[in-house]
């Protein structure tokens, strides 16, 4: 089998948050589709070891950003290479909240997509997140950051926390 044909299938990046018990999380994936329209539904994976998962699972809602080609490397690694544990992801670019209650980075984002927590499903690795959008903005006309785009202009790497991650 050819585990590199698995690299041709499209992803975006995103920035997945939530808010509970009085703990902020938020992480990078590239794992995030809209998977009905009405209602209007998205699924986002997530590492079951990441903070963010368990932070998700007790707030009962998410917000996803949709980040942008605007964004750097700086600004992906905040969100994707620390832990919500140890570090605050929102403190450098900002925080805002969604109607959900989840916070979220206004900085480089092009759409942010406000969800209820409707179901959870065990992916083994990652738990997949459903969640039906209760608030839909478009925040700017930049376009969205792909994960060939991070790979390619932005010499991007896959974390192994990652659902595309190949050792």
């Amino acid at each position: 089998m050819d585990a590199t044909a698995l690299f041709k299938m499209s992803y975006g990046l995103y920035v997945v948050s939530a808010e509970a018990e009085g703990q902020r999380a938020g992480c990078v994936v590239n794992t995030a589709t809209q998977i009905t329209a009405e209602p209007p539904r998205v699924m986002v994976a997530v590492n079951k070891e990441n903070v963010t998962a368990g932070v998700i699972t007790a707030a009962k809602a998410f917000t996803v950003t949709v980040i942008d080609t605007t964004a750097d490397m700086p600004y992906i690694g905040n969100f994707g290479f620390r832990s919500s544990a140890t570090f605050d992801k929102f403190e450098r670019y900002g925080c805002e909240t969604s109607a959900v209650g989840s916070p979220y980075s206004p900085e480089h984002i092009c759409a942010l997509l406000a969800c209820k927590l409707i179901d959870t499903v065990d992916a083994g690795t990652h738990l997949l997140f459903i969640g039906e959008v209760v608030d839909a903005q478009n925040r700017s006309d930049e376009e969205p950051l792909t994960y060939t785009y991070y790979h390619t202009v932005l010499k991007g790497k896959t974390p192994p926390k990652a659902s595309s991650y190949q050792a």
